[in-house]
């Protein structure tokens, strides 16, 4: 998608000039492995109404989603979090400013706030977490953005980011927008990955001994 907010970008541009201050995170690490990273994620939803929007999805063919993969922040139709990585207090990332920031606004809602500590070694083929956050569809039985990430390292770290999102209509559910992109990531630099309704947040710190 290269369809664009400048409101947005600016928006994102103050949230991230207050994110640098970085809390206290090796603690509880006695002894720390090569390649171990902290690992951050941040899903936004922008506040716009869909009908405004430019491009229209609705009809686009989707690929199903992925079955029997682990969970990094998927909430069921009560609200009830399910996670199959242990993840940080929000308190503790690097990004909860530029989250706090991006909900305080107004213009943006806060979907899920993920950090975790794993070793990512040369050669690392990730395998894909499942993420469903955003509006219950009670229609369709599912949140309203659904997809997956996925986290390799070659020499670089990447992110894979497959997101739906989705609003209920007349008859069954359609599709509003969907992220579909590979990053590079570069440690201690935060990556923003985007659609005209859903943002994600990347950062990655490695943790010395």
């Amino acid at each position: 998608m290269q369809a664009r907010d400048l409101c947005f970008k600016q928006a994102l541009t103050a949230a991230l000039a207050l994110a640098f201050v970085l809390m206290p995170a090796g603690k509880a690490l006695a002894q720390t492995p090569d390649d171990f990273y902290r690992a951050e994620v941040v899903i936004v939803e922008r506040l716009v109404d869909p009908s405004a929007l430019e491009e229209q999805m609705a009809g686009m063919p989707v690929e199903p989603p992925l079955s029997g993969i682990r969970s990094l922040w998927v909430e069921d139709a009560n609200g009830n979090r399910v996670s199959d990585v242990r993840l940080a207090a929000r308190n503790e990332l690097y990004l909860n400013q530029a989250a706090a920031r991006l909900e305080n606004s107004g213009n943006y809602r806060v979907l899920a706030t993920a950090g975790w500590y794993q070793t990512f070694p040369p050669n690392y083929n990730g395998r894909p977490m499942r993420v469903a956050v955003g509006k219950w569809l009670g229609g369709a039985g599912e949140r309203a953005v659904e997809g997956h990430i996925e986290i390799d390292r070659q020499r670089y770290l990447h992110v894979k980011v497959h997101l739906n999102h989705w609003q209920e209509g007349e008859e069954q559910q359609e599709l509003i927008t969907w992220i579909r992109e590979t990053r590079r990531m570069r440690s201690e630099e935060i990556h923003f990955i985007d659609s005209p309704t859903v943002g994600v947040l990347v950062f990655f710190r490695k943790i010395e001994g």
